[in-house]
């Protein structure tokens, strides 16, 4: 079959969800039996979100070849499991670096450089690129920002260049929002109307609109939206608040969203059922998962989005363990020698969480040392793993003035120390240890029982600094041991306390490979033994 296109706009507002609404489209197609692939285009102007602060922007994501991209990969691969690349995250950053660069070397001929054709063609390539690298039967491109927005308009431009070009092989989706007004007592449809016409004024006819509403729409607004929008009534589909964002597939299957596309696209819709079984065990799993247990994540960034895959991966263990996890957020910059028992000491696990920068470090290394000496399950995740390290040194090896070079140019004990290869590097963005590498288990650990007694991992990652090999055998000596180690390297990859119920960090991020039908055994095994408290 040859490849079909799929874009996804929004209008009226940001955070609408277009992420989910993409992710659910690629799962519904999956299971009719197509290959597909979902990929973001960022209308900001950086490189990709490395640099940026979670706060503007959410987590950053990494995929498996190392590219930092934008937290709704995290959604397509926890949906789908596909496993995205660098091809599937755009910026405008990069797609003006790809044409600089083009004029710098000449491919150009000496043209006056203009946004159209040249920026324009560019983003047209890296829409078609997937699929020129593996063959898909859908590739769905996901526009971030909002209609409107100055920052968009070459990509809604591009947009419309192919939808021409591609005929049939191409549909445009519209993700808007219809608000219901409290006072009058009804739902406005006006937004959604300016925000087509937005659309239109640009070149761009949408074929099918999804609703985003917080109520039930009647039929009869659907229609009427249909009509003012020059859209068919069959593809208006509504999206409205669910318990839980693993149900929007399939809400988005009982409207028939997969079915509108197909027909949109010319392809003959079978009557045989789709594949959503493991789907729907899932969802019955979570239906009843009823049983309450609290964890706690320590970190600095008091956003949920600063650490969506944490606590997605947290959700999903939950479910399969066939509990509800509670998830509350625990500032480290609040955590003192003094209320550190009465912050933690309720929850059923913590979770220590990743990050860059010195604030919040001395609260995470207070919670390590609670957490190890009233033997509290404890999972640190890179920067997390490394204050654990950090607290053991100081109050079991004795070293108080034990710290990372990151937080302590001039500390004697860098039990934390920067990589070798990273000392030379003055760039920030995309230039720490990205992306997935192997790890060797030692047998008979808690990581490997975890895994399920699986010798060699690959496990993806993003961090500068590493645990310094110097200081391997005293750790060990006193009881932490060094139990995952990247054989290529030999850095420390995962260490644990045998002695205690649960104490384990990871320099790597599991929570980038939990999705929803493969949960991570790191995860499964904490809420687990969490649950045992």
């Amino acid at each position: 079959m040859e490849t079909k296109y799929i874009f996804v706009t929004g209008g009226v507002v940001s955070s609408l969800g277009k992420g989910i609404i993409s992710a659910s489209i690629g799962k519904l197609l999956q299971a009719r039996g197509y290959k597909v692939t979902i990929q973001k285009f960022d209308p900001y102007i950086n490189i990709d979100p490395g640099t940026l602060n979670p706060y503007e922007h959410g987590e950053c994501y990494v995929t498996a070849d190392g590219m930092e991209t934008d937290l709704d990969l995290g959604h397509y691969e926890r949906f789908t499991d596909i496993k995205t690349t660098r091809h599937n995250s755009i910026t405008t950053g990069r797609i003006y670096q790809a044409v600089i660069d083009k004029e710098r070397r000449g491919d150009y001929l000496g043209k006056t450089i203009q946004v159209v054709p040249h920026i324009t063609d560019e983003i047209k390539r890296c829409i078609k690129e997937n699929a020129t690298l593996e063959h898909f039967d859908f590739v769905i491109s996901e526009i971030g920002g909002t209609i409107g927005d100055i920052e968009s308009a070459p990509f809604m431009e591009a947009i419309r260049q192919l939808r021409w070009e591609m005929g049939r092989n191409a549909v445009n989706i519209h993700l808007t929002y219809v608000p219901y007004l409290h006072a009058a007592g009804e739902f406005k449809t006006k937004p959604t109307q300016h925000s087509v016409k937005e659309l239109q004024s640009m070149g761009i006819q949408p074929d099918i609109l999804i609703l985003r509403t917080e109520h039930h729409l009647e039929k009869g607004i659907l229609h009427k939206v249909a009509s003012f929008c020059n859209v068919e009534p069959e593809s208006v589909v509504q999206s409205e608040d669910m318990l839980s964002i693993y149900e929007v597939p399939v809400n988005m299957l009982h409207q028939g969203l997969d079915i509108a596309i197909l027909r949109k696209l010319g392809i003959s819709v079978e009557e045989a059922p789709i594949m959503m079984n493991a789907w729907y065990d899932f969802l019955d799993k979570q239906l009843k998962a009823t049983r309450e247990v609290h964890i706690g994540l320590v970190g600095k960034y008091d956003l949920q989005d600063a650490y969506k895959s944490i606590r997605e991966s947290l959700t999903l263990a939950g479910i399969y363990n066939g509990l509800k996890v509670r998830i509350h957020f625990i500032n480290s910059e609040d955590i003192t020698c003094q209320n550190v028992g009465v912050k933690l000491g309720s929850m059923a696990g913590i979770i220590i969480c990743p990050g860059f920068g010195q604030r919040g470090i001395e609260g995470k290394i207070i919670a390590a040392e609670y957490l190890r000496t009233n033997d509290i399950p404890t999972f640190g995740i890179c920067l997390g793993m490394q204050m654990m390290a950090i607290e053991f040194a100081r109050n079991v090896l004795g070293y108080q003035d034990a710290n990372s070079r990151e937080m302590d140019i001039q500390t004697p004990h860098n039990v934390i120390d920067i990589m070798e290869n990273q000392k030379s590097i003055t760039q920030m963005g995309g230039t720490m240890r990205l992306g997935t590498y192997e790890c060797k288990l030692v047998q008979g650990s808690h990581a490997y029982e975890a895994y399920g007694k699986v010798i060699l991992i690959k496990e993806r990652h993003r961090h500068r600094y590493e645990f310094n090999n110097q200081y391997f055998d005293e750790y060990e000596a006193k009881g932490m041991k060094c139990v995952g180690i990247n054989p290529a390297a030999n850095l420390v990859e995962i260490v644990e306390i045998p002695d205690k119920r649960w104490y384990i960090g990871t320099q790597f991020h599991p929570e980038y490979r939990s999705t929803v039908l493969h949960p991570h055994p790191l995860f499964m095994s904490f809420i687990r033994e969490c649950a045992q408290g």
